[in-house]
């Protein structure tokens, strides 16, 4: 399989589930700042012009980070990312789409990008506090649901909840925002995952 893949975006999360499940796979590059996600190359793969996307072994293409993540979870049953009962992965995929519909595209996106919605500066200004405003909130309302006993959401070991939270607790350190203990916890505990270190440091083949 082959993962599109930018530093530093959402599909770090993706990332971090091939190598917690020890697929083979090959990443390819996407650099967005220089807007190669809008190549033709790119657009050929994913139309919608955006990363992750995974080409399977099929040949077939598949994007959306919670699709993508699913059908990880569910491809590869016996890494553990997803429980087997209805009714507590159904709790772990109303996290994961919290996570990334309401933190990272209802907040981040709004306080990082404000120029991509709106044109006038005091109205990105004003989007930019406001997205601010629901990340922080988000993520204090994901913290209370993190385990007891282990830093997990969830589970015994982390699984595409915990991808997804993984990469808006990335940014949220990179901007310096103040977290829960909890959530500092989960971060410092991910970090030490051998699967997060190649994520973040690997080299992309």
């Amino acid at each position: 399989m082959q993962l599109f893949h930018a530093p530093r975006s959402c599909s770090l999360g993706i990332r971090i589930l091939l190598e917690e499940i020890g697929v083979p796979h090959q990443v390819a590059t996407i650099d967005l700042s220089s807007g190669q996600q809008r190549d033709a190359a790119f657009l050929a793969v994913n139309p919608k012009g955006k990363v992750p996307a995974l080409l399977r072994d099929d040949g077939t293409v598949l994007t959306e980070f919670q699709a993508i993540a699913l059908w990880l979870a569910r491809r590869f049953p016996e890494a553990g990312l997803l429980p087997e009962d209805a009714d507590a992965a159904a709790r772990v995929i109303e996290a994961m789409e919290f996570i990334v519909g309401t933190v990272h595209m209802r907040g981040f996106a709004l306080a990082l990008m404000p120029s991509k919605f709106v044109s006038p500066q005091t109205a990105q200004g004003e989007l930019r506090v406001h997205g601010m405003r629901v990340a922080t909130e988000g993520l204090h309302h994901i913290s209370a649901l993190l385990g007891e006993t282990t830093p997990w959401l969830f589970g015994p070991r982390p699984g595409v909840a915990d991808a997804a939270l993984f990469y808006v607790t990335y940014w949220a350190k990179a901007l310096n925002i103040d977290l829960p203990s909890t959530l500092d916890a989960f971060y410092d505990q991910m970090l030490k995952r051998p699967s997060v270190v190649r994520a973040i440091d690997a080299s992309p083949t």
